[in-house]
């Protein structure tokens, strides 16, 4: 296989955000993984190998140099980064990888990369044993995925996975790590990767991919159907609720029945047709669209089909699945740390299954909870540096701030600016579980200066929130 050349090992050193001392990172680790070379002088790898970097350098197969790399692009969603290399050095005496259709099942797949713990090209193989719409993990959204019997490990992710041709038909990123399942991997198919190049020439810069910012309900039950005003020959899907800062807002509304999208009719089960014989969701659909793109939805009101062209956006949650690199956002007066809330800030302080550990109140909002306005945040005191001044407030860890002397907190900056501006006796704020914070403005604001001191903190409000 002539392209096996053009397979690279990645070095990344990584230096993470620290959620629980903002002003600050974490110390600094370094990884490696493949990636490999396509047209234009750029190279492919996983988002997730590069993620945090401050230093990514790249070594090509039976070379002894590594090379200095910049990354272009890096789009979480779909797990995918672009790097390139100044160096013609680099570029020398390799040919490109060319990308092939999507496989058909039982199609042979062979991955190639770098396993950990080893400098020589390693070679998987296996066969397509489905191919479906994911929930990628490190990503938020779910795009179309291939499953294949052969294992991946984590030094492999970001290789190529050819077909029998020799051309590249996707990247390997993931695997399933589970008591019942053995030698599974996931693998990201063409469409998903040309969108994201084709994205990035677009507009220089990578946008992601857009949704349709609806939840929608199965039409399954006939006298559902009926008692909708569906005719028996008119299928679709039931709006739950529409996010209230997407642009769909405008057209749709809760109880419109979604007949189709771009032309293709959705069936009551949410799904369309997809090649010979197979169904797919249809939110795919949706994620081979452009973000800024025009879609055109059919929908059922009141027994009356309407037609609406709506431009497509991103998703923006309440709380962000990402924080794209930039260290989080903090704001402490009188030994209070407010923070604003987000996937990896959960994470962090709650590991890996945060979706169990993490407070009630905050999973609910996490996974049902819609962003009334674009720059809504869900601001929570995030620990209390102990010191005279808080006395009896040390136990409060993680729950929200809904208001503060009375007017609700829009968000991080907001409440930032309420109280360095604040002039009454008293701040006020107002938390969840009706809990009441009551500091004196003067001694409070006094008191946050020697606080820093002691923690050795530089300043009490994150760089983003001075301008």
């Amino acid at each position: 296989m002539p392209s096996m050349d053009a397979v690279v090992k990645v070095f990344c050193v990584h230096t993470e955000p620290n959620f629980s001392l903002p002003w600050q990172r974490k110390r600094q680790y370094s990884s490696s993984s493949s990636g490999f070379i396509i047209g234009g002088r750029r190279v492919l790898t996983n988002a997730h190998s590069v993620e945090h970097y401050t230093q990514v350098k790249l070594k090509k197969r039976g070379s002894d140099t590594k090379y200095l790399a910049t990354v272009l692009a890096i789009g979480t969603e779909c797990d995918i980064a672009m790097l390139t290399v100044e160096d013609d050095e680099f570029w020398k005496g390799v040919s490109p990888v060319e990308f092939g259709s999507l496989p058909a099942l039982q199609d042979a797949v062979t991955v190639v990369g770098y396993p950990i713990g080893g400098d020589t090209i390693s070679v998987t193989s296996g066969v397509v044993s489905r191919i479906e719409i994911l929930s990628y993990v490190h990503g938020s959204t779910e795009l179309l995925g291939l499953q294949i019997d052969a294992a991946i490990n984590s030094g492999n992710s970001g290789g190529p996975a050819f077909n029998d041709k020799g051309k590249c038909v996707g990247i390997a990123f993931q695997s399933l790590k589970h008591e019942d399942v053995e030698n599974i991997g996931y693998v990201i198919p063409t469409p998903v990767i040309n969108h994201f190049i084709q994205d990035y020439e677009k507009s220089g810069e990578y946008t992601g991919f857009p949704i349709l910012a609806i939840e929608w309900q199965k039409m399954e039950n006939p006298d559902l159907r009926k008692a909708m005003g569906m005719k028996s020959d008119q299928k679709g899907v039931r709006i739950r609720r529409v996010e209230p800062t997407a642009p769909e807002y405008e057209f749709l509304q809760s109880s419109d029945i979604v007949l189709s999208f771009d032309g293709v009719d959705i069936a009551n089960d949410g799904t369309v047709p997809f090649r010979h014989g197979e169904r797919i969701g249809f939110s795919y659909l949706v994620s081979q669209k452009y973000t800024g793109e025009k879609a055109h939805v059919k929908v059922l009101r009141n027994s009356k089909v309407l037609e609406f062209n709506i431009k497509l956006a991103t998703h923006k949650r309440l709380i962000p699945a990402h924080i794209k690199g930039k260290p989080p956002s903090y704001y402490i007066v009188a030994g209070f740390v407010f923070m604003a809330v987000s996937v990896p800030y959960l994470r962090s302080e709650y590991g890996k299954e945060y979706e169990y550990d993490a407070p009630v109140k905050l999973l609910d909002k996490h996974l049902h909870a819609m962003a009334q306005s674009p720059d809504e945040q869900l601001v929570v005191v995030s620990q209390v540096l102990v010191a005279d001044i808080n006395i009896g407030y040390e136990e409060i860890v993680n729950i929200q701030v809904l208001a503060f002397n009375g007017k609700t907190i829009k968000n991080l900056k907001h409440l930032a600016t309420m109280v360095e501006a604040c002039s009454e006796e008293f701040l006020k704020f107002d938390m969840d579980y009706e809990q009441l914070v009551v500091l004196e403005t003067k001694t409070a604001k006094a008191a946050t200066q020697d606080i820093l001191t002691t923690h050795c903190i530089p300043s009490a409000i994150s760089e983003d929130l001075k301008t």
